[in-house]
């Protein structure tokens, strides 16, 4: 072990302590072994030995750096990561990368306990990151159509959100809504006219296909 450590840059006599444990029976890990057991060592069990560690000083003033390590089963809702420096607080907004998407943090977790803040060093989850989306549903009413065209699948658009615009292609023609009683007609619509309002299916571009507008948030 020793040969290999020093060809790995290790200062064996300063940062390696050798010590015995045993993971089956848990000595010498929480507490000190057992007399007789070991009667040879004298020294500090595991736990203190992680204690003694001298632990590299972080900047909680420096700029945020934080790996993405983890995420929930629920997608886009909780992601888990390291806080390697810099600090966040509730209601932050953030840049993750490489995307550049731009992030807000509604809560914080440390462990299962909710906090205000971050130090560096710690591993947190943040909760409900922006999703990006590649199709969504929407209620569209239909106001004007150009010349002899008809509202079905396949209709090519432009799609304005805020300050966002973006090529999309409706997919589906999911309801049509009668405007007077307002409730969903029975009958799935192939296609729709001017003043017609329809819950359809909305596919922008797709990422892998075009990265610079393939998202929407």
């Amino acid at each position: 072990m020793i040969p290999f450590l020093k060809s790995s840059q290790y200062n064996v006599k300063k940062d390696v302590q050798f010590l015995p444990i045993s993971g089956l029976l848990g000595s010498n890990m929480k507490t000190w072994v057992e007399e007789g057991i070991c009667e040879w060592w004298d020294g500090p069990c595991l736990f203190e030995a992680f204690d003694a560690v001298e632990v590299p000083l972080q900047d909680p003033e420096g700029p945020l750096r934080i790996p993405i390590i983890d995420k929930f089963k629920d997608p886009g809702t909780v992601v888990m990561g390291k806080t390697e420096s810099g600090s966040i607080c509730e209601d932050d907004s953030l840049l993750m990368m490489p995307n550049k998407a731009v992030v807000k943090v509604p809560a914080l977790f440390f462990d299962e306990d909710r906090v205000r803040y971050t130090d560096p060093g710690k591993m947190y989850e943040l909760a409900k990151p922006i999703p990006a989306v590649t199709e969504f549903v929407a209620e569209l009413q239909i106001l004007e159509l150009l010349f002899n065209a008809i509202f079905t699948a396949g209709y090519k658009a432009v799609l304005h959100i805020h300050v966002i615009v973006e090529e999309c292609e409706i997919v589906e023609l999911m309801q049509q809504i009668d405007i007077k009683k307002k409730k969903s007609m029975k009958k799935k619509p192939l296609f729709v006219k001017n003043g017609a309002i329809v819950l359809c299916r909305v596919q922008v571009l797709i990422f892998r296909n075009n990265h610079a507008r393939g998202k929407v948030s």
